[in-house]
């Protein structure tokens, strides 16, 4: 299985956004915590949707090959 763009740009943002949390939390900063929340939620979102485009490109490219595979056994 393949990696994609959305995948990793997703869980980057997770990662940032938890970052983002914590600091947050250390300072006192609740808007900060928050931000950093929705940032992780957007993350993974993004790495969801790459996840499924994944999983969709996978599935057809098997689909694929299983017809070519009847169409070569045909007379």
């Amino acid at each position: 299985m393949g990696i994609n763009k959305d995948q990793v740009e997703g869980r980057v943002k997770e990662a940032a956004g938890k970052v983002q949390q914590t600091a947050g939390k250390a300072v006192g900063s609740t808007s900060q915590q928050a931000k950093g929340l929705a940032n992780q939620v957007t993350g993974t979102v993004q790495a969801k949707y790459g996840d499924a485009k994944e999983t969709i490109k996978e599935t057809v490219k098997d689909e694929d090959k299983r017809q070519r595979d009847r169409d070569s056994k045909r007379p």
